[in-house]
């Protein structure tokens, strides 16, 4: 029997890997235990940053274990990452190699690493895609478009609107930040165990939390849709009346949809979470489960 780890607070943020100093593109919400509705969390000086985010997550862990979803990808595919890493390799030394090629790059942005002569060769950076790219998941995210969840795109794939991989490796730059500055209180899931009065980092998916609120493909663009979203996902409603972003939208959706997650044990043991996951390529938190496991209820 799993036992339920306990929080004090569901924090999602919705990423940003774009270069700048401060980015339209984030959002923080949050919840307590119970049903209340989450809210947004109020950016320094009005937009966020990501060192904004980071100091605001670092002070936040005085205030008792959080569960913390950051909708980016916490690794990249070691199919083609681990062939410029030493054998054996894993995440933390991804995570290393990344800070040393980037520690120059301000508000810890990743775009030098896919800018890399050696560990960038992977990225589709620009123009047609190259009769050399062949779009690589890892296995989470192909578990992710099996379970009907969303089609979460390739880090590699740094083209369009939707590409992920920039905020990506900006955000394994402020979880290994996070990881170094309290170790003790820190955990990021699922390459640690997650000891109680731990503050956790999961990654999360926001299509996957709308998928459950009976979204599908559509987003969420009022006050209106959002309650009944959150209704779905055993929330309150906010009651915000009027237009809402998309970006608020996802970061408020997915703290009641991890707050709603983590009172269903197995999602922290998910069957096809296997070792490669835990010591390679990470976990989206929610996928995987079965039927049985919650998913049915909504």
């Amino acid at each position: 029997m799993v036992t339920l780890l306990p929080f004090d607070r569901f924090v999602a943020i919705d990423w940003s890997g774009a270069r700048g100093k401060r980015y339209a593109g984030i959002a923080v919400a949050e919840c307590g235990v119970g049903d209340a509705a989450p809210r947004l969390v109020e950016p320094p000086g009005g937009w966020w940053s990501r060192t904004a985010v980071f100091d605001w997550l670092r002070a936040g862990l005085a205030d008792g274990a959080a569960l913390v979803g950051i909708d980016c990808a916490f690794s990249l595919p070691f199919a083609v990452a681990g062939r410029t890493l030493p054998a054996g390799a894993g995440v933390f030394d991804l995570w290393n190699e990344i800070e040393k090629i980037c520690a120059d790059e301000p508000d810890f942005g990743g775009a030098p690493f896919a800018e890399h002569p050696i560990h960038g060769v992977g990225f589709w950076r620009g123009g047609p895609q190259p009769d050399w790219y062949d779009d690589p998941h890892r296995a989470t995210e192909i578990a992710c478009r099996a379970d009907g969840l969303g089609s979460p795109q390739s880090p590699y794939k740094l083209i369009g609107a939707k590409q992920v991989g920039k905020g990506g490796l900006a955000g394994m730059r402020v979880l290994r930040a996070l990881r170094a500055a309290a170790p003790d209180a820190v955990a990021v899931w699922p390459f640690d165990a997650v000891k109680p009065g731990q503050t956790a980092l999961t990654e999360i998916y926001p299509r996957l939390f709308l998928k459950q609120a009976g979204f599908g493909q559509r987003k969420i663009r009022d006050g209106v849709e959002l309650d009944a979203a959150l209704a779905r996902l055993t929330s309150r409603p906010l009651g915000l009346s009027g237009a809402v972003s998309d970006h608020a939208a996802d970061a408020l959706a997915s703290a009641a949809g991890l707050r709603w997650l983590a009172a269903q044990p197995d999602v922290w043991t998910p069957p096809a979470l296997d070792e490669r996951a835990r010591r390679l390529e990470g976990w989206i938190f929610g996928v995987g489960m079965s039927q049985s496991d919650g998913y049915g209820v909504l």
